[in-house]
């Protein structure tokens, strides 16, 4: 299902609107991880550099065959054989990977129609005790992109919807993101919670 408000722009653009190794720093993206499932690769604007950081593998899949082609493209021009990129509707079959991944990646998604289900796929991805991370545009009209503000989610609204779920934990930090996002850290929680 392809989400509400989500045109990409010219792909220049898009990349001047975030700070990526300031963000992989923030959110733990480093060689400690290992696997990694992106939704939403768009131009590969995250994959490349999580793919550089990590020790392991980056699966991301997008709606669109032309991101997932155009992430493809990048992955070889940066001879990195980690990226695995598929189309996939994730949010009617979920992930489908070969096994738990440490990391989720959902940036600028939940402004989607039932971010619950959104939020539930992710957490079914990642292994226990491993990590959901969010980014999303502040909720603020002076950013120059993102959804309408109506259906943009602000940090307490997606702490609900994980406490709602119950499959996640939240670590209690909104991060500072600049120059445009916000972001937050959850945690699978394991068997007996």
């Amino acid at each position: 299902m392809k989400l509400r408000d989500s045109g990409m722009p010219d792909e220049t653009y898009w990349e001047s609107l975030f700070d990526v190794p300031l963000i992989l720093e923030r959110m733990g993206i480093n060689v400690v991880v290992r696997d990694v499932a992106e939704l939403g690769c768009g131009y590969g604007t995250f994959t490349i550099p999580i793919a550089q950081a990590i020790r392991g593998r980056v699966y991301t899949l997008d709606i669109e065959p032309e991101m997932v082609a155009r992430t493809h493209e990048r992955a070889k021009q940066c001879g990195l054989q980690s990226v695995f990129a598929s189309t996939l509707d994730v949010m009617e079959r979920g992930f489908h990977l070969p096994g738990e991944v440490d990391v989720v990646l959902l940036f600028n998604i939940l402004h989607c129609h039932n971010p619950e289900r959104l939020l539930a796929h992710a957490a079914r991805a990642v292994r226990p005790g491993g990590r959901v991370l969010v980014i999303h545009w502040r909720h603020d009209p002076a950013t120059p992109r993102g959804p309408a503000l109506d259906i943009r989610p602000k940090p307490e609204q997606i702490v609900r919807w994980v406490e709602w779920g119950g499959e996640l934990a939240w670590r209690g930090t909104v991060l500072d993101l600049p120059p445009w996002h916000y972001g937050l850290e959850f945690s699978r929680l394991g068997p007996g919670r």
